[in-house]
């Protein structure tokens, strides 16, 4: 099974995640259906079915961490300055079209998060990054359309 790189960051994101999946959320569900089944018959009892509902959200989300977490490796960027763009670096872009400066972090595919600025390393516009040094200009190909921007930071 291949490997699938991931940040210290996100790793611990993830056990944490699942911790409060496990320890918190899986009990309070089952209290649920406990004081649902107390209501009677559960042909029309909607309190039960919801619960019950919620117990297989809250096990599938715990069986995709355990997944996630077990196909992980963790990634460490090296220490000291960044003069290449790899996995783990945070990166400061100009658009070249509209000047609008963008911060991004090349990070594992169960990580990313475009509203966080978080993007995934198989991501077109980290594929571009990758490899890239202060000042390069890349070119990304987007869904009908090309992107050209200037590495403004690397950190």
């Amino acid at each position: 099974m291949d490997r699938i790189p991931v940040t210290r960051e996100g790793f611990q994101r993830f056990r944490d995640e699942l911790d409060r999946l496990k320890r918190v959320e899986r009990p309070a569900v089952i209290l649920e259906i406990k004081e649902a089944r107390s209501h009677g018959d559960l042909s029309e009892n909607a309190e039960y079915h919801a619960a019950r509902e919620k117990q297989g959200i809250i096990e599938a989300k715990i069986r995709d961490i355990e997944n996630n977490l077990a196909s992980s490796e963790i990634i460490d960027c090296p220490p000291g300055p960044k003069t290449r763009v790899i996995f783990g670096s945070t990166v400061k872009l100009e658009d070249l079209d509209t000047d609008e400066v963008k911060t991004y972090r090349i990070v594992g595919p169960f990580e990313a998060d475009i509203n966080k600025g978080l993007i995934s390393v198989t991501s077109p516009i980290a594929r571009a990054l990758i490899g890239k040094g202060l000042d390069d200009d890349i070119v990304v190909e987007a869904p009908g359309k090309t992107k050209e921007y200037e590495i403004l930071e690397i950190s």
